[in-house]
């Protein structure tokens, strides 16, 4: 693919606002010449920011509005006055209209996803999208879903987990058949919630060509790298995200404490500055999550993300469209509903999903 990569940007989103996003887009643009932006939000912010960066501005345009979703909304709230005019909103709709490939937000994830259900609609069989993070391990890199999403999940929901995560790994891991595995309290078959004993025999019978199966993890697999793929609900994904943030969070203070502690330790912490960012690279799950199961392309990043981080984001989005991660999903999904509907001796159920419901009431 050689034409540009179109990322519709909300630049009013998150806690720093057009300042960060302008600056991320720059970094990003840098480092993927391919890139061009529209920038949704406050026209008189955003402006002088591009015209400060020449070569951004050259491949950027702004789309103005004044409307903005606020980090402490509810969904339903941000529905109700930022449907169709808000900064998030259009940046979605740039991508459901084909002017943009990808939507980038660092703003209230509820209502992104909210919006996003709403706008773009989900994949055929895909009935709740997930977020996934890229996660650093001791053998290289895991993709973790749901990290947030949605709270809860049948067996059919966990299934469809593994095989959008297997697409995405396929691309960003460059795995050819990813192993995953199901997060449990436990390695045992006979241990677990229903639910996920369910989806690992749907798992197993399968046999899916996609993905390699190999049964439950627990979380200390996660940072281990036990498997390329690790699927659990958004409730104990997003728990289990926080954890490992707050964690690496409280590694770098102990650290800074030890080596600004004597004359020694500091000469020390200099003299080993290039080791420890490195560590800190490698203990921080990196910034940008993509929704999967929509239709079309849409990267979360965390709202008190800097320009680095952002830029990070940015060049995921880049990365899922260059890829083409829609088209892989599709395949990947057709392949395995097969194989699953084979295995079962029929066809398959689906539970409805009440924010779903919701969001289709509000859609009237």
């Amino acid at each position: 693919m050689t034409r540009s990569v179109r990322i519709a940007l909300d630049a009013m989103g998150g806690d720093h606002g057009p300042v960060v996003i302008v600056e991320g887009a720059a970094l990003a643009l840098a480092r993927r010449p391919q890139l061009a932006f529209i920038f949704f939000g406050e026209q008189s912010e955003i402006q002088p920011l591009l015209s400060a960066r020449p070569a951004l501005a050259k491949v950027s345009k702004v789309v103005h509005t004044s409307v903005a979703i606020r980090m402490d909304d509810k969904p339903s709230q941000a529905l109700r006055y930022g449907r169709r005019n808000s900064s998030m909103w259009l940046a979605i709709e740039a991508v459901k209209k084909g002017e943009a490939d990808a939507a980038f937000s660092a703003g209230n994830t509820g209502a992104l996803m909210a919006m996003a259900k709403i706008c773009l609609r989900t994949m055929p069989d895909i009935d709740r999208p997930a977020i996934a993070a890229i996660w650093p391990t001791l053998r290289g890199r895991s993709i973790v879903l749901d990290v947030g999403a949605t709270i809860g999940a049948d067996a059919r929901t966990l299934v469809n987990l593994a095989i959008m995560g297997a697409a995405m790994a396929n691309i960003v891991l460059s795995i050819g058949k990813p192993s995953v595995g199901l997060l449990n309290v436990g390695v045992e078959e006979v241990k677990g919630i229903e639910e996920v004993k369910a989806a690992s025999r749907m798992l197993r019978s399968a046999s899916l060509p996609s993905l390699s199966y190999q049964g439950f993890v627990e979380g200390d697999d996660i940072g281990k790298g036990t498997v390329d793929v690790v699927v659990t609900e958004g409730f104990t994904g997003n728990i289990a995200l926080k954890t490992a943030e707050g964690t690496a969070k409280q590694i770098r203070q102990y650290l800074r404490e030890a080596m600004t502690e004597t004359i020694l330790s500091k000469v020390g912490a200099f003299l080993a500055r290039g080791a420890l960012a490195k560590v800190r690279a490698k203990i921080i799950p990196p910034n940008g999550g993509v929704f999967l199961g929509l239709d079309g392309v849409v990267i979360k990043s965390h709202g008190g993300a800097d320009a680095a981080d952002t830029a990070n984001a940015i060049n995921l989005g880049y990365a899922m469209v260059h890829h083409e991660l829609l088209r892989k999903i599709r395949d990947t999904l057709a392949i395995a509903l097969s194989a699953l509907t084979d295995g079962a001796g029929g066809g398959t159920v689906v539970d409805p999903d009440p924010a779903a419901l919701e969001a289709a009431r509000m859609d009237e």
